[in-house]
């Protein structure tokens, strides 16, 4: 595995697959540089592949990624490795050993989902709208198992002192919980900083996760500039990949 990549550190570390790539170790150039593994954002078509086959080699991946095209929607896609094409969903979720499931970020919020038993996984793309209308909810009943066997990873994002935000986004989340109002601090620029980090451990326990299960979280992808491809800071830019499989 390239250094610096993320390996989640969690109690299934040594049971279930699980890496989250940074921008480092590929072959892009210019504001892509370098493991961009996004093949939607205007990068050369050949560098994303090659990027791509290095991912799976490095990390000698039992399958190929399977990737989605995300909507920042609530869509969520069970697995086995028989389904053909690229399913337009935001999540997807497997019981089968070596299915490689795959989510694309660079400031979204990634969150991987295992069960102790690792009998089952998932891989979420939670951006404030997904956040916001339930997609990490969505993922906990996904995965049909006992609430108290699951565990989450939330892997880097945007952090709690880069994402601005307006009045609307603050009000959306305090209509479905008020307690998320702990979430939120005024920005100097007169609108709120929000914390990513903190409205998905909320909703998680609010799903019925142990706030004990959910680790993670504390990286922050707009100012680790080195480390991290970031939307907001550089618009044209690549994404970073999250990744879970069943060995």
């Amino acid at each position: 595995m390239t250094p610096g990549w993320i390996k989640p550190d969690w109690p299934l570390a040594t049971s279930v697959g699980a890496c989250i790539t940074t921008r480092n170790g590929g072959v892009s150039e210019a504001s892509y540089a370098s493991l961009n593994l996004g093949a939607h954002v205007g990068d050369d078509p050949q560098a994303v592949a090659r990027n791509r086959a290095m991912l799976r080699q490095k990390l000698a991946l039992p399958a190929a990624p399977r990737w989605l095209e995300q909507v920042h929607g609530t869509e969520i896609v069970e697995l086995d490795g028989q389904e053909a094409g690229i399913p337009r969903a935001d999540g997807s979720i497997t019981s089968t050993p070596g299915v490689v499931l795959t989510v694309l970020t660079a400031d979204c919020l990634p969150v991987l989902l295992a069960d102790t038993h690792t009998s089952r996984v998932a891989a979420l793309h939670a951006g404030w709208r997904g956040l916001a209308d339930g997609i990490l909810e969505a993922g906990v009943t996904a995965m049909q198992r006992p609430l108290p066997t699951v565990h989450a990873y939330l892997g880097p994002a945007i952090g709690p002192a880069a994402f601005e935000v307006g009045d609307e986004v603050r009000a959306r989340f305090l209509a479905d919980d008020p307690a998320s109002a702990q979430c939120f601090r005024p920005s100097p620029a007169g609108r709120w900083l929000a914390d990513i980090y903190a409205l998905a451990r909320l909703r998680l326990e609010s799903a019925g996760l142990k706030a004990s299960h959910i680790h993670g979280g504390g990286r922050c992808t707009f100012s680790e500039a080195e480390s991290f491809f970031s939307y907001r800071r550089d618009g044209e830019t690549g994404r970073m990949a999250s990744l879970i499989w069943l060995p």
